[in-house]
Parts: C-alpha cells; structure tokens; sequence
C-alpha cells in the first residue's frame, strides 16, 4: 500500500473534506523550569524511539482506517505552547520514522510556571483545527509538576473531556519534588479525563523510552478500559496545590505570578 501525504496537512493539499483516521493525538510535553536539559532530551528521545517502534507500527495498521494523525506540542507557562513537529499522517514505518527524525529540532525555551490547564486548552484548538477527522481524539500529555498558572486544571480537564476529548497522563517521577511528590496521585486525580483514561507514571530514566511506546499503544488501541494507576481509598489530591505552592514562594521569586 503507498503512503498517503504524510508531510502536508489536509489543509495544506487543499482538500475539501478532512481525512479519516482512527485517532487524533496531541503529544504534549512539559519543558517548565523544573525540567532541565537532560529530561527535554530524554522526552523527545522516547517519543522518537516509541513511535519509530516497530509494535507502535503495528498498532496504527490495525485500526480501521490503518492511520492516525499525531503532532508535538511544547508547553510552559501559561503564555508558552509551541509546536515542534506540524500534523503528521502516519500510516507506517517509513511515516513513523519520518515523524521521529523531526524531534531532532531545537526545544523551545522554556518559561516559568507551569500550566498544564493552558496546554490541554492549546491541544484541544489545536485539535479542533487539525483538518483531520478522528475516530478518537486524545491528548498525551507528560510532566513533573502541578499546575501554577493559568486556569484551575481540573476545569480545564472537564471542559475538554465534554468535548469528547480523552486526556492520559505521563507524570515524570525520575526526580520527584520535595515538596509534592505524588504526581502520579495528582494526574489521576486533576489532569485525566474521559472514557478510558490513564496514567503510566515514569520512575526512572531507563524505563522513559518503553513507558512512552507502551503509552502510545494503549492510545491507539480501542479497547482501553480503565485506568494504569488503579483507584484507592485516599483522600482526593487538592487540585490547587500548585497554585497554593505558587503563592506561598511568590514574594522570594519576583514575577511569579505574571
């Protein structure tokens, strides 16, 4: 089978009616100040390793339409989203390896505070913008902190769960903070959301590039049924936190709250 345009978008070919395909997936990555140069390189490295793998390839040609659109957004503070890698058509090996290639651009710069509310609201347009037509719609997004600017995550997780958006969550734990160390807890409590939704966090450096193909599989697969992190009698996680940890600090870091 040839492979479709995978280096234009719909819009791009001018074509009238948007493609087909099983799932729309926004990729987006946390580069804030609390990430440093060696996590931004060993996110894009996992992302280029899991979709360049052999069993992601084979999960996209076992969809109905045998494709899917995936594109790569960088994110910060709340005035900071930046797309790396454009809408991408990946049909097969040759499309998934020319997606991979392309995370070898420069990361963005990164900004402080950290907005997850202000990324997924960013995913969702970008989304709605894609020129695709998307059995699922999903957004994957990864980081290692709570959200401290912008709007409350968790309303911006509703907002876009009713639009029949999925949201899953890569929590990096590799370094976890001193003073919140359960982003797991908080992305399954705050960031996720909708049918089938799941967080697969990440605790050490050498388990990145498997967790995010194994990651990128359940996305695509339409059987997904629950979520990785199981649910436990606990006392829900304060959605805000992030925004009281700001608070607290913000009269030693003038600027903060810009």
């Amino acid at each position: 089978m040839l492979a479709l345009a995978t280096l234009i978008s719909p819009a791009a070919s001018g074509q009238e009616r948007p493609v087909a395909v099983d799932l729309e997936l926004v990729i987006a990555v946390d580069v804030s100040g609390s990430m440093d140069r060696g996590e931004y390189a060993l996110q894009r490295l996992g992302y280029a390793q899991g979709v360049s793998h052999p069993d992601f390839v084979r999960a996209v040609r076992s969809g109905f339409h045998q494709r899917i659109a995936v594109t790569y957004v960088e994110w910060s503070s709340a005035r900071l989203q930046q797309v790396i890698v454009p809408w991408r058509l990946i049909d097969g090996a040759d499309s998934a390896a020319a997606f991979a290639r392309e995370l070898g651009k420069p990361p963005v710069t990164a900004a402080r505070g950290t907005s997850i509310s202000a990324a997924l609201d960013f995913a969702a347009r970008h989304i709605a913008a894609s020129g695709f037509e998307g059995r699922r719609k999903a957004i994957d997004v990864s980081g290692d902190g709570p959200n401290n600017s912008g709007r409350p995550v968790d309303e911006m997780r509703d907002r876009i769960a009713a639009q029949g958006i999925v949201i899953n969550g890569l929590p990096i734990l590799i370094r976890p903070s001193p003073t919140f160390p359960a982003m797991d807890r908080y992305y399954e409590d705050c960031v996720i959301g909708g049918p089938g939704a799941f967080v697969l966090p990440v605790r050490k450096a050498d388990e990145f590039a498997t967790a995010i193909r194994r990651k990128l599989i359940l996305e695509i697969a339409d059987n997904v049924s629950g979520r990785v992190v199981p649910i436990q009698a606990r006392e829900p996680v304060d959605c805000l936190v992030g925004e009281k940890m700001r608070d607290l600090h913000a009269p030693h870091y003038p600027g903060l709250n810009d």
